[in-house]
């Protein structure tokens, strides 16, 4: 799995994702991808919504797995 490949595939999806979570005064930003899991950081507003949970699954992380087979999760980290 080319690591750098992947990084650039990951952010062309989130790039589709982002004008939705910046309507709502909200980010995402990629951490890290280790393995087959990839690490995000809800920002802005989307850090402290209680629909965040429900966002990372049903949005950002079905859209993810869609795109890209490879990618098994996507997490959400603090800090």
């Amino acid at each position: 799995m080319d690591k750098e490949n992947l990084i650039d595939r990951v952010e062309e999806v989130l790039q589709t994702i982002r004008p939705f979570l910046n309507a709502d005064g909200g980010d995402v930003e990629l951490v890290e991808i280790e393995e087959a899991t990839v690490k995000l950081r809800l920002l802005g507003a989307c850090s402290s919504c209680n629909m965040s949970n429900m966002t990372m699954k049903a949005g950002i992380e079905e859209g993810i797995k869609k795109a890209i087979p490879e990618i098994e999760s996507v997490i959400a980290i603090n800090a």
